[in-house]
């Protein structure tokens, strides 16, 4: 089965209007989750960031960002990570992959089986071809 690694932006560009182009592609990967046909890995530092965009970016109220999590980590197919290789994380970050949060998903990742990473930071991407982590490929809306 097929396993994505999300990154942060992936998450609040499904639940936002921010940019209704990446919620469109983003819709069908929480799709195939919830209907088993592959498993979402979402790293402990994504939420962390989510709850943080949303509250203090977005406004959106605490309890609303718990329920919301809350619905997320119970919905089928999605598994939150805690563990990381320390070791990859230190050796890309900062020189590899400037961004802490960016290096966490990475790690995660590479320590994840047949996963790929869905993101929509393009210089994160950029940075995942270079040290030959997959991307997801997202369908067409």
């Amino acid at each position: 089965m097929k396993r994505v690694v999300i990154d942060t932006n992936v998450l609040i560009s499904f639940v936002t209007v921010r940019n209704p182009q990446q919620q469109a592609l983003a819709a069908p990967l929480f799709e195939e989750a919830s209907k088993g046909k592959c498993t979402i890995i979402c790293p402990n530092n994504v939420l962390a960031e989510f709850a943080y965009v949303l509250n203090r970016v977005y406004a959106v109220p605490k309890h609303d960002v718990a329920a919301m999590m809350k619905e997320f980590i119970a919905m089928p197919g999605v598994t939150i990570v805690g563990d990381i290789s320390f070791d990859c994380l230190f050796q890309w970050w900062p020189d590899e992959i400037p961004e802490y949060g960016d290096a966490v998903v990475a790690a995660v990742a590479k320590g994840v089986k047949t996963s790929a990473v869905a993101t929509f930071d393009k210089k994160m991407a950029a940075s995942l071809e270079r040290l030959n982590i997959p991307l997801y490929v997202w369908k067409q809306a």
